[in-house]
């Protein structure tokens, strides 16, 4: 499973409206609304990396209220639960 970050630039009157509209994207699994710079993250979860074009370009970035994106794509995922597991390596329990 490949997971892009997409941080979104919107009319700012139009937020709420815009994050619902994102959210009904197929491979679409998280909208955020944030604090600072950007608007809003979605989090885009797709099978190959061609599937991102139809997701983020084609897609999210043509809906209206949609003003500027840029995309990071993650190499790799650490989660709490990763990191316990590793830390406990060797040790029985």
């Amino acid at each position: 499973m490949i997971t892009a970050f997409v941080l979104i630039k919107t009319d700012a009157a139009r937020i709420p409206e815009t994050a619902e509209e994102i959210s009904a994207i197929d491979g679409i699994s998280e909208v955020y609304s944030v604090t600072g710079e950007w608007d809003l993250i979605a989090v885009a979860r797709v099978r190959r990396h061609e599937d991102l074009a139809d997701v983020i370009a084609d897609r999210l970035s043509k809906v209206p209220a949609v003003v500027h994106t840029t995309t990071h794509i993650a190499f790799r995922a650490y989660s709490q639960h990763d990191l316990d597991a590793a830390f406990a390596l060797g040790f029985e329990q």
